[in-house]
């Protein structure tokens, strides 16, 4: 690889090293060309976009310096004006800034480094240049010293500009947000290739001993990558990106991801992937699929059809929106959707992952006081930092948000005789928003709803928007079904209906039940147990953990239940009683026959 020159570089240089495998420390030096006159100011972001809480990225800098490059031998005194931050004095030349960075985050959010792997988020490590975050952007990966990780590759969608074959090298961000979205994975790789509509997409995957089956994988996520290209773009196919990477890194226990521009950082079990030799969890797979649909879906339905208020993100603060319901209720609405269209569950299949979310949501107490807007607008402070009451407080804009996206595309089919669905709704959000970049006002999907549906519809949709995105009311799914498609209430068994009529979630404690939750209207906040005791006994009985469904299970309802538990290291007495009225109606979708 030619060696750059300063000419082949723009004036905001990111240089990353994994210096310290052992100490999971980062070295980044931040090269400033033309700081500003004043004094430059620099701040780490204080969140990642896709995960709505405040993370203060800041705390894991360990050492900061400034020098100017005329003058490396003297560093610059740097004036910290703020947690997240700093201020350089007035300087009339270039300046390099030097800082050390603790990584051991193995969540998708942040950055890790150890011996085997690397992975980065640049949010996590590179300070933005106040003033100058709209500049392009140099990054440029430097390969570990560490003879564990000589065999490494780097593994990134950012654009290369000078890059060797192992990845590390010039890369170039077209400014400070592009910089930021595009995380970076180093280590040794299983990788899957596929095109889609001949737009490459690789899959680049960590953490399996056994080898994966990559055809498998390439196959399903073919069609389903295909499935969702012409969802959008049904007439030209194409694709917003030229090229798109799945990041995976496969643990014993851990679930999720986060989307990004042209890629996506996941996190899954090992069992959840399909291996070579091995028996295949089918359920597992399909969930893992489920997450690939959802964070590639996000590539057009969030990373470019904003809300306004994330245009552009102000990374030093909350950004706001009563919007989340559509951008990650209506996504998590096609990820299963796009399962189905692409072949890789079948309808029965499908239809059990609707009841289950559908179930889910009508288990939650908290539906009952928070409306979809307001689950959205709190998801800082709510949903993102969940305790021992959420569950009665809160509803997901993810699972109710799903219901109603699934609800508008069943109302749009009937009022149009199945000649329009939320499919066009979509599209016509795309080519507006999208293509555009323009961001959605709070309140704009009505026009694009007018527009695609007419005025017959404004009044489904303000009815809709009244009761079920302002409003609590359960959606009723049940009666907006077609008749190809059969609901029952579905029978709960004893246990079951028990579980339900007490009201607890717990986990094991050392041996012992602890509880986790107390469900609103249920026996056990009649009895007035709380989050974080530890049950002892039920009618003289003793209960664990593994005991709890075989106590339960000699229980009846209206039966008097005394109960012994420990609070604080204090023995309490307590009884309640198991009452009928505490059991929400759940139900089940098959294909009709």
């Amino acid at each position: 690889m030619k060696k750059l020159t300063t000419s082949d570089l723009p004036t905001i240089q990111y240089t990353i090293w994994a210096a310290d495998l052992r100490g999971h420390r980062f070295h980044v030096k931040l090269h400033i060309e033309n700081p500003l006159p004043n004094g430059q100011v620099l701040q780490m972001p204080a969140w990642i976009p896709g995960s709505y809480l405040i993370r203060d990225f800041s705390k894991q800098i360990e050492t900061i310096e400034a020098f100017a490059v005329e003058n490396p031998h003297e560093a610059l005194v740097l004036e910290r004006i703020d947690n997240d931050q700093w201020r350089l004095p007035k300087v009339a030349g270039p300046v390099d800034i030097l800082t050390t960075v603790y990584a051991f985050d193995s969540s998708v959010r942040a950055a890790y480094l150890d011996t085997e792997r690397a992975f980065i988020n640049p949010s996590s490590l590179c300070l933005a240049v106040k003033g100058q975050e709209s500049l392009p952007c140099a990054l440029i990966l430097v390969p570990p010293k560490d003879a564990s990780a000589s065999q490494w590759t780097a593994q990134t969608s950012q654009r290369p500009v000078k890059v060797d074959s192992q990845g590390y090298g010039f890369y170039l961000a077209k400014n400070y947000d592009d910089l930021l979205d595009h995380p970076i994975a180093m280590g040794e790789f299983q990788m899957a290739h596929w095109k889609s509509n001949g737009v490459s997409h690789s899959m680049a995957i960590q953490g399996c001993v056994h080898e994966v089956d990559l055809e498998r994988l390439a196959t399903d996520l073919q069609a389903i990558c295909t499935c969702t290209i012409n969802l959008f773009e049904p007439q030209t196919k194409s694709a917003p990106f030229q090229n798109y990477l799945f990041l995976v890194n496969a643990v014993l226990a851990g679930y999720g991801g986060l989307e990004h521009r042209n890629s996506t950082a996941l996190l899954c079990r090992r069992d959840q992937l399909p291996q070579m030799n091995t028996p295949l969890d089918e359920t597992a797979y399909r969930e893992f699929l489920g997450l690939c649909s959802h964070e590639y879906f996000h590539a057009w339905l969030i990373k470019r059809i904003q809300p306004k208020a994330f245009q552009p993100y102000q990374l030093d603060r909350r950004n706001h929106t009563q919007l989340l319901w559509l951008f990650e209720g209506f996504t998590s609405y096609y990820d299963d959707l796009q399962l189905l269209r692409s072949k890789c569950v079948d309808l029965k299949t499908y239809l059990k992952l609707v009841a289950n979310n559908w179930n889910g949501v009508l288990r939650g107490p908290g539906r009952l006081k928070q409306s979809l807007a307001d689950s959205s607008f709190d998801a800082w402070t709510k949903y993102y930092q969940a305790d021992e009451n959420t569950p009665n407080a809160v509803v997901s804009y993810y699972g109710k948000g799903a219901l109603l996206a699934l609800g508008l595309d069943l109302k749009i089919r009937a009022s149009t005789n199945n000649n329009q669905s939320l499919d066009d709704l979509m599209r016509a959000i795309w080519q507006k928003h999208g293509v555009t970049h323009e961001g959605i006002a709070e309140d704009g999907l009505d026009a694009i709803i007018f527009e695609v549906l007419g005025g017959g519809f404004t009044k489904t949709w303000n009815e809709f928007k009244s009761r079920y995105v302002f409003g609590i009311e359960d959606i009723p799914i049940q009666k907006w079904l077609p008749s190809s498609i059969t609901v029952k209430p579905k029978s709960q068994t004893k246990l079951e209906k028990i579980k339900s009529q007490f009201g607890l979630r717990h986990s094991d404690h050392n041996g012992w039940l602890k509880i986790t939750h107390v469900l609103d209207g249920g026996a056990a906040q009649l009895a007035g147990l709380a989050a974080g005791d530890l049950l002892a006994s039920i009618n003289g009985e003793r209960v664990t953990a593994t005991r709890w469904d075989t106590v339960l299970s000699s229980l009846g309802s209206g039966t008097v239940i005394q109960i012994c538990f420990y609070r604080d290291d204090l023995e309490h007495e307590c009884m309640t009683v198991l009452e009928n009225g505490q059991i929400p109606t759940q139900y089940t979708l098959t294909p009709t026959e």
